[in-house]
């Protein structure tokens, strides 16, 4: 390779997205995911049915939607990712953008082999073209234990043996995953080669549509962002027309208003709607820089954000209406059908599939949502990281995008690699668990404290003034100082407050793993401080200078000006001369305020 050629070309200007709509949609098909799916319906009739949506629009105003306006603005204004941006707002908090790429990096080693089990079912599916029989249907397979009951079975014994086990459940852990073959994270044995190759098809898909920015990723969203709403517009109409459907939806929105004094409820909702929005990742930030300068992102957060959360309460129609036919079906109440988390869509819903005519058609349709929901999600979370790193090296990454996407992309498929293994359900809950909530948490309250009493509030609804010509109301302002910073310490505290060592049903993680686990939690959380230590040692004067000076937006040769206004108006020397000053006296009097505080 000719090293002289890669670094010799010319560096490519920043991108912008050939239509609004490709941004409207990538956001969207980053927020609408998998959760939405598995996640809000079973959370939301857990938590007291229609009445739990009282606390979930309570957070969603007042938390959630303030910190994803917060994101698509910051990224709008100064058009740089997660990383160069705190340059141009507080030097010293630059280890933030560090964390998010660890976080993605977590994320992209566990979320894309869901995906991929999704694509094992959908070739299964395919297959089963030629016998129109899904094989999850019967006990009579070679993966198939004596505990296999089907569920025609199983309702003509009322389900009185609890030890009975169904063929989609068998399947899921027998066949895909086969968990059997391990005793655990100590043991996890070798790659499992089909899933490795359904995890490669995953990753060949999000190269192509991230090698060559918003160019190639605008096209792909047309597909990935719009093709689960046409899908579950199907399942939904094809869901309310199955006996016992209704019941499985008045189940899903029957109001326990008792409910509501249970603080539970409240945290619940408070994650939901934080994960589901997902600040945090950088992904707002990278793709709202990409827009131009004036564009109204107040209401682009305000249009996806609305489109995310009644995405998710539809979903509880298709999901319920479904699991109504199926309690139907076994003769029994909703409640021990219901299930949370992948094993709603791995095992519960695919086995009312199986019960329906034409099966492997509605199969077929539904693992094909369920991957175009997830891949739109992974173009977001690694679009987040290639463009933080860009844009802090561009004349080395951006200059050579495709071949350090190649290099991005190859990286993650090997690190995720033992979560294909028999064992490796287990690999895969260790990162979800403890690579990601508690860090991201933990980046957006500091971001947000960074960005709202660090740099200033006032100072950034004056940019966004600039942006859209009118300044941010008082309640948006209020939210980004006061509210949102207590709204993301509150659930942080309640998920260490909640916090368990990790067990999946009856298997006890050893103590090395949970170490290992709070080494990843750690990994990102630390690089906050360690960057501001550094920071600190590489700036001259005296310890109190230095302070200062780490907290002050540097000088952006380009504008001459602090902090730069990349897509706004060029301004003259006297009037950068006074910005220069008016910002520094701004800054000092934050600094002031968080120490007298303190």
């Amino acid at each position: 390779m000719d090293w002289r050629y890669i670094t010799a070309r010319p560096v490519p200007e920043r991108e912008n997205w050939d239509k609004k709509i490709e941004f409207l949609l990538a956001v969207i098909g980053f927020a609408v995911d998998l959760g939405n799916v598995y996640r809000f319906p079973f959370i939301c009739y857990r938590n007291g049915g229609g009445a739990f949506l009282i606390p979930y629009v309570v957070m969603l105003i007042f938390g959630g939607l303030p910190l994803f306006y917060l994101e698509l603005a910051l990224g709008q204004y100064y058009k740089s990712g997660c990383i160069t941006i705190w340059k141009s707002l507080c030097p010293i908090m630059k280890g933030i953008g560090y964390a998010i790429c660890f976080i993605d990096l977590y994320t992209g080693m566990y979320y894309n082999t869901i995906i991929a089990w999704a694509f094992y079912y959908l070739f299964a599916s395919l297959a089963s073209l030629s016998t129109f029989e899904l094989p999850w249907t019967k006990c009579n397979n070679t993966w198939n234990t004596a505990k296999c009951k089907t569920m025609e079975f199983r309702r003509s014994i009322n389900g009185t043996n609890t030890d009975d086990v169904s063929p989609a459940q068998e399947y899921f852990e027998y066949q895909v995953l086969e968990m059997h073959r391990s005793t655990g994270i100590d043991s996890i044995g070798p790659i499992k080669l089909s899933l490795a190759f359904c995890l490669m098809m995953v990753f060949i898909l999000v190269y192509f549509s991230l090698w060559k920015g918003v160019k190639s990723t605008g096209k792909v969203v047309w597909v990935t962002a719009l093709m689960p709403y046409f899908v579950l517009f199907i399942l939904l109409i094809r869901g309310v027309t199955l006996d016992g459907s209704m019941d499985g939806i008045k189940y899903y929105l029957y109001p326990s208003w008792d409910r509501l004094y249970d603080i539970n409820v409240w945290i619940d909702a408070a994650m939901q709607i934080f994960f589901s929005l997902g600040p945090g990742f950088g992904t707002l930030m990278a793709l709202s820089s990409y827009n131009k300068f004036h564009n109204n992102c107040y209401r682009d957060a305000i249009l996806t954000s609305t489109i995310n959360c009644l995405t998710s309460f539809m979903a509880g129609f298709v999901i319920f209406s479904v699991l109504g036919y199926m309690a139907k079906k076994m003769a029994k109440d909703i409640s021990e059908v219901a299930a949370g988390g992948p094993g709603l869509v791995f095992i519960v819903y695919p086995e009312a599939i199986a019960e329906m005519h034409g099966s492997v058609f509605w199969s077929i349709l539904f693992f094909v949502m369920l991957i175009t929901l997830g891949l739109d999600s992974t173009f977001g979370g690694l679009e987040a990281m290639i463009t933080g790193l860009c844009d802090e090296f561009p004349a080395l990454l951006r200059r050579n995008r495709e071949i350090f996407v190649a290099f991005i992309v190859i990286f993650i498929y090997l690190c995720a690699i033992p979560t294909t293994t028999y064992g490796g359900k287990y690999v895969l809950e260790l990162l979800e668990n403890y690579g990601i909530s508690l860090p991201l948490l933990f980046v957006v309250f500091i971001e947000t404290i960074a960005v709202c009493w660090c740099y200033g509030s006032e100072k950034f609804s004056c940019q966004i003034e600039e942006m859209l010509g009118t300044k941010p109301g008082i309640f948006w302002r209020i939210c980004w100082k006061f509210i949102s910073p207590l709204f993301l310490g509150f659930i942080f505290f309640a998920a260490l407050f909640e916090y368990k060592d990790l067990v999946i049903g009856s298997y006890v993680y050893p103590n090395w793993s949970i170490l290992l686990g709070w080494t990843i939690t750690l990994s990102s959380m630390t690089c906050i401080p360690l960057y501001a230590i550094y920071k600190y040692l590489s700036l001259s004067g005296r310890p109190i200078e230095r302070f200062v000076k780490s907290f002050k937006p540097e000088l952006d040769v380009s504008t001459g000006s602090y902090g730069g206004r990349p897509g706004g108006a060029a301004t003259s020397g006297a009037d950068t001369a006074h910005g220069v000053q008016q910002q520094q006296n701004e800054i000092n009097k934050s600094i002031k305020s968080i120490i007298s505080h303190v």
